[in-house]
């Protein structure tokens, strides 16, 4: 874990934020290093010069974001979007199959298997998630952070409940891995988007899958999904990768170019610092929110704080300076390593009492 004072000066060194700042389950600030590194990859391909560094950029972020969600790399694959991923499990499941998913999750992580039209989906409260695990439940589909108001499922639970019934796990860390330290590897799929805790540009997104594939078929795969991509240009692919390599999407290289930076940062830092720096602002704003007469939605340990009712005013806040969101009438403040103790007190000043 870094000092308080390195932490500090990686902060100011690589963000300048021109407003209060509060909004990383929407999407985070980008470093200055990120911003550097986007701009050199525009330039390389503007001048006609060889990509083949993007390409590097590209496996460097695979292997760091293997590093972050504590699984091998040959376990990550990568793409471009939540929904994804989540259509490819989707397309595994047997006709009939029963996906346990949780009340008013994001849509991304439920919808797929809802378009499918002959799979058996049954939402539940979150808080009854790994109860609700049964015989016949074939895959339970969550969320590890809820993006609507910072609730944390108990993952461990879960892979009890899952591992006692015989059915896999599917969990989005777009809302906790970059801030709460993950164990990909406890679950048979994980998946996660870049451009929120992870600090990196829009457009990018891993999955990670079991040594075996988990029955995965990769029904997305083109050139980029082959064990030798150069040569599996044209026609069918003749050897898919090893690895999981095989679910790739071809990359969108300005994306991972920028995204190499970010994640260089994450690690330099350390989840473990990142979190109880974004836990103790959230704490802190909870805690500051009950003189004013306001309960958030309770998310112990969330880095991520909902206050229903208080939706209504995003505009006004964000016309003074603040970035929020509104969420199903709920006013959603995340924190992240960027925010100072003083954020959180102004943002508590311009709050009704």
């Amino acid at each position: 874990m870094k000092s308080s004072e390195t932490f500090e000066h990686l902060v100011r060194a690589e963000f300048t934020p021109k407003s209060t700042f509060l909004n990383t389950a929407t999407n985070a600030l980008l470093p200055a290093r990120t911003v550097t590194a986007l701009q050199d990859a525009v330039r390389l391909r503007a001048e006609g010069r060889p990509l083949d560094p993007l390409y590097d950029d590209v496996e460097a972020s695979r292997a760091a974001y293997a590093r972050l969600a504590g699984v091998p790399v040959e376990r990550v694959a990568l793409g471009a979007t939540v929904t994804l991923y989540t259509a490819l499990i989707a397309a595994s499941l047997r006709p009939g199959a029963e996906v346990l998913t949780v009340e008013n999750d994001f849509a991304s992580v439920v919808n797929p298997f809802h378009v499918r039209g002959d799979l058996k989906v049954r939402a539940v409260p979150l808080e009854r998630l790994a109860e609700s695990v049964g015989p016949d439940t074939d895959l339970v589909a969550v969320s590890a952070v809820q993006s609507a108001d910072g609730r944390i499922a108990d993952l461990p639970a879960l892979r009890e409940a899952a591992r006692e019934h015989g059915a896999r796990t599917y969990v989005d860390l777009s809302q906790a891995i970059g801030w709460l330290p993950v164990d990909a590897g406890a679950f048979d799929y994980s998946v996660a988007i870049v451009y929120k805790w992870l600090l990196g540009p829009h457009g990018g997104a891993f999955l990670t899958v079991p040594e075996d594939f988990g029955d995965l078929v990769p029904v997305q795969a083109a050139w980029a999904a082959a064990e030798k991509p150069w040569d599996s240009a044209y026609g069918p692919v003749a050897e898919l990768a090893h690895s999981a390599r095989r679910f790739d999407t071809s990359p969108a290289l300005f994306t991972y170019a920028g995204l190499r930076a970010s994640l260089e940062l994450v690690e330099e830092i350390g989840v473990d610092a990142v979190h109880a720096h974004d836990v103790a602002l959230a704490d802190r704003f909870r805690a500051g929110l009950a003189p004013l007469g306001h309960e958030p939605v309770p998310s112990p340990g969330s880095a991520i704080v909902s206050v229903p009712g208080l939706g209504r005013l995003q505009p006004e806040l964000s016309r003074a300076g603040f970035a929020l969101s509104d969420r199903a009438g709920h006013l959603r403040a995340s924190f992240h390593l960027y925010n100072t103790p003083a954020d959180v007190d102004r943002l508590l000043e311009a709050l009704p009492g």
